[in-house]
Parts: C-alpha cells; structure tokens; sequence
C-alpha cells in the first residue's frame, strides 16, 4: 500500500465512516479509509434492476426526513426525492386481510406501542415481548412487525432501547438509491478498498493497523465496524478491550432481507401498496407491491424466518415468497413473479446482520460502545447512536461526532509553542 503511514485511519466505509472522513477533511485533518469491500456504503448498497431501476439491497428509507441529513446529501447530488408515503403507513390489500381485521391489528399494534412507553424508563427494563397482551390474537403479527424494525423478534428485544428509537414519522426514499448517495458522498476522501483491517494495535505509541494489504501506523483511529465484528473477532483490538466487546455483545445485530421481484400485470394492484403473507404468525414476509410506481414487489423477511432462509440458500427466499403470495392471491399468482436478487446480510462476512438491537436491560451498550479510548481510539456508527440506531442518519451523525471528538482530543494533545 502506497499511503501506509497517516495521521488518522478511519476504519469502515459506511454512513458513518464516510461521515467522520468528510469532518475530518474539513478540519484539515488527514485521514485514509480502509473498507474491506470493493465498494463504500457499508450495509448501503444500491444495485441495478430491471429497465435501469435502482434497487436498495440494503437500507432504503430516509427514516425521519425531515431531520435526515442524507436529504440534503442527496439534493447537493441532484438526486430525485420521492415523498410518497410508506407503505406501513397506508392500509394494506385486503386480500385475506379484511378492512375490519386492519383496524383491529392497528388498534392492537398501538396499544402495544403505548405500553412499551409506558413501561419503557421503569426498572428492570424487560422484553418487549413481555408486553403484549395476553391471547391477544394480533401479538404474532406484531411480533412479525417488530423483526421488521429490529430484525430480531420481540422477546430479544430491550422494550427501552425499542422505545428510545426517535422516528418523526417522515418517511421519503432516493429514486437513485440510498446506497448510491451515500457511496457517492466520497468526493476525493482517499480510500483503500479491499483493505480489511484484521487488528488494532494500541500497545505503543502510534497505533498499528493490520489489514490484508499490509500494516499501516497511525496517530488515532476511528472505528465504524459492525458491532457484530467487534464483538465476535477475536483479537480485533491489542491488547484486547473487553469492555467494548461486552458492549457489543449487548448490541446484536438482527437480521432483515430484502428480495426484489419482478410482477407481470402490476396493474391490477395499487402503487406502493402492501401485503401480509400471513397475519397469524410471526415468521412471515411483508410485501411493498409497486415500489416507485415499477412492476415489481419488494419482500421483507425479518429474524429467523430471515435467518432460516439464509441458511437454506437464495432460493429459499423466492420459494417462500411464491408459496405465501400464491396462498394469498391464488396459485395462478406464482407464474406472474420472477426473482431479480437478493443479498444476505447475515452471511455477509463484513456485516454478519442487518442493523443493532439491544437486549433487554442492555441499551446504556450504546454509549459504552461509542466512548472513545485513550483520546486514540474513537467509535461510530449505527449501534453507537441512542436514539437513531438502526439508520443511515444515526451512522452518518455518530461519524461526525467521532471526528469532532477527535479533533478535539488532537488540539488537547498537541504541543504548544512558547512565545
């Protein structure tokens, strides 16, 4: 490697490194990203579809828009906002899933959302699960909802890490793709791709950094790794942090999946439209027909079923989806979806999941995870955010948080000259 001697190694090109590389840069301060992919985004990742679509294979909401500054990101590259309402937010088909039965499951599902308010601040913080009403028959469905957003079912999940997530309810996608507009932010960052970072040495005096094309020094390091990473490579950090690994540990990341389909006769359903493949189990998939107004459909499958399903392979995600689709609209149904792609996250050895959650009693994790060490050692992204984890936007403003850190920690350190 050309450049292995800097000032700071930002390790992860995602949302939250790119973030503290661009601080950084405006701060006159120098920095080298090191990515282990052959691309930057991170868990952003923006393919080609059908007829020149774009298709977000990871995150693809800009989730609290109206604050999200990946809005304003996305402007300055001329991208196109959509502000069509999700479709969480709309009635679903009534295909099995009669009118009278959505009013239920959303009185249901908000009544839930109220008791892990009010529940949330008191001790001991317990499962969100523990809440849910007794033989109530809309709690699987709810559950199901719950590894949309945390990609975990409920039982795992903190009810106050699930309730300190901050959504203003403004919801607007990239026509372009997320994924493309965050990789597109690099400007002239430098970066080295390919470059995964296999240890930390923090033992001497500059930091020395192990990657797979060789060992680069540096004065300080900001961290943007998966809190699945950190808290499962052995020997990431040496000597070793273990309170940063507990904290990571407390902040799993669940798993959601995204399979795009192509559908003939997209017509006949309402853009941007949604249905339940089921609405009396948890491991179900949910299915955003018409996304962008495009004959396609967009699954979801969250927690185990997505795990499960990553096990048996990319297949099983299609199969799954035909046999549910097909249950709910009619066997002749099967013959009108093709399969266009998916990517497994779990599987991903530079991700190993979706986004964090914290286990119950586990959400002060967060800010344990992103305390600096030593004024060196520096960490962001989506797990480190209290109130934005599981988002781009939380990854984006904890990356500028831990350059601001550091640039501060640098002034405190640096010599001063005598008058």
């Amino acid at each position: 490697m050309a450049n292995n001697d800097v000032e700071v190694a930002v390790v992860g090109g995602g949302a939250a490194g790119l973030a503290a590389a661009r601080r950084l840069s405006r701060a006159n301060v120098g920095c080298l990203i090191l990515e282990a992919r052959s691309r930057l985004g991170g868990r952003a990742w923006t393919v080609p579809g059908p007829s020149g679509s774009a298709l977000d294979v990871g995150c693809g909401w800009l989730h609290s828009a109206d604050r999200n500054p990946w809005v304003a990101i996305a402007q300055e590259q001329h991208r196109t906002i959509d502000k069509t309402p999700p479709p969480w937010r709309r009635r679903s088909l009534a295909y099995g899933f009669p009118e009278g039965g959505q009013r239920e499951f959303l009185e249901a599902q908000e009544k839930f959302y109220e008791r892990v308010s009010d529940r949330a601040q008191k001790e001991p913080d317990v499962s969100a699960a523990a809440l849910f009403e007794p033989g109530c028959r809309w709690n699987q469905l709810i559950n199901a909802v719950g590894t949309y957003i945390s990609g975990a079912e409920l039982e795992n999940v903190s009810t106050r890490d699930f309730d300190n997530f901050d959504d203003t309810g403004v919801n607007w996608r990239i026509v372009e793709g997320y994924g493309a507009t965050i990789a597109g932010c690099r400007g002239s960052l430098p970066v080295a791709l390919g470059c995964a970072v296999l240890a930390i040495d923090h033992s001497g005096k500059r930091l020395k950094i192990e990657t797979t094309q060789g060992r680069i020094t540096a004065d300080r390091v900001i961290v943007t790794l998966p809190s699945a990473i950190i808290a499962h490579v052995e020997d990431l950090f040496v000597p070793r942090l273990p309170e940063k690994t507990r904290a990571a540990e407390g902040l799993p990341l669940g798993l959601t999946n995204k399979l795009f389909m192509s559908l003939e006769g997209a017509d006949e359903f309402e853009e941007d439209s949604r249905l339940f493949g089921a609405t009396d189990r948890t491991a179900t998939a949910a299915y955003h027909l018409r996304p962008f107004g495009r004959p396609q459909i967009e699954a979801f499958f969250g927690g185990h079923l997505a795990a499960e399903l990553e096990a048996a392979g990319v297949n099983a995600f299609f199969n799954f989806a035909v046999s549910e689709l097909a249950g709910v609209l009619g066997d002749a149904f099967a013959k009108r979806v093709t399969p266009i792609c998916i990517h497994r996250w779990g599987a991903d050895p530079f991700s190993r999941g979706s986004y964090s959650y914290a286990r119950p009693g586990m959400t002060d994790c967060r800010t344990k995870l992103a305390a600096p060490v030593d004024e060196r050692l520096f960490f962001a992204g989506e797990a480190c955010s209290p109130h934005d984890f599981s988002t781009a936007h939380g990854a984006w403003i904890t990356g500028v948080v831990a350059a601001e850190q550091l640039v501060a920690a640098r002034e405190r350190t640096r010599p001063r000259v005598k008058g």
